[in-house]
């Protein structure tokens, strides 16, 4: 009689599993969902943003800038995104600007204007992994990593998140050998990044640290949004905090003000 309870134990734990896995999306659909609510809620956002750097020393400088995106045809593809720094003096008016792409084999567009020298920049495809305005985030978080650069694997999941790695396809182009993403199962939200350079301890992290329900004011549609995140540099032992406010989805905004000649005389609506 015990023997047949085991048995029966032992097949309910198994079909109980077979369920679960049934249930998982595969790595495409967990990747392109996560690459959504990272980067594309709302037809447009726009918002506040401060970003606190610290370093190895316990120095601290701060940054605040405005932010405006908009997508641009059918599905997740075309982007466009501006950014406006309002502080400190040494980089007030400078302006970066994306026109980002999914198609494979292209980079993205992206232009930096320096106020101090009146020279608009074009950051190269190879540019985009270092520091964005001196802080620990990189010009390609800021933009987002195009989702073709990468061969996606799903490890498993733990404690309510999907566990992703990903490998670069061409890994000459950037200084890390894989990351690992931990996405949330219920929002889809990445919550955790680790990127390492072949060793088993990652040498740079980035974690969101609060989400907030944020609707809009055109629709009433709420988005989960991330609305506090860090990045660590493990390796120079430096932080920096971005805090997100203000922000407004599904705005009216046109189209031909990202343009490069709107980086000397930015629009209104950014830098409101």
């Amino acid at each position: 009689m015990k023997f047949k309870i085991l048995s029966m134990l032992a097949v309910i734990a198994l079909v109980s599993s077979t369920a679960a896995w049934a249930e998982t999306p595969d790595v495409e659909t967990i990747v392109k969902k996560a690459n959504h609510m990272a980067l594309y809620q709302g037809g447009t956002c726009k918002g506040k943003v401060h970003l606190e750097i610290v370093d190895s020393q316990g120095r601290t400088r701060e940054r605040d800038l405005n932010t405006l995106r908009k997508n641009v045809g059918d599905g997740d593809a075309r982007q466009l995104y501006m950014t406006y720094f309002k502080s400190p003096a040494d980089v007030r008016k400078m302006v970066f600007l994306v026109h980002k792409t999914v198609e494979p084999g292209k980079d993205d567009s992206r232009w930096l204007y320096m106020p101090s020298l009146d020279m608009v920049k074009r950051i190269a495809a190879g540019d985009k992994r270092t520091s964005f305005a001196g802080s620990d985030f990189l010009y390609e978080d800021i933009s987002g990593r195009s989702l073709h650069e990468d061969v996606h694997e799903l490890l498993g999941s733990e404690n309510g998140f999907y566990v992703l790695k990903n490998t670069p396809k061409n890994p000459g182009d950037v200084e890390f050998s894989h990351y690992v993403a931990y996405v949330d199962m219920k929002t889809y939200l990445p919550m955790r990044m680790e990127y390492f350079k072949g060793s088993d301890k990652p040498y740079r992290t980035m974690e969101v640290l609060k989400v907030e329900e944020i609707a809009s004011d055109k629709n009433g549609q709420t988005y989960p949004t991330v609305t506090v995140s860090k990045v660590k540099n493990l390796e120079t032992g430096s932080e920096t905090v971005m805090t997100f406010s203000g922000v407004d989805y599904d705005l009216p905004v046109k189209e031909s003000i990202f343009g490069e000649r709107y980086l000397r005389r930015p629009p209104r609506e950014l830098m409101r």
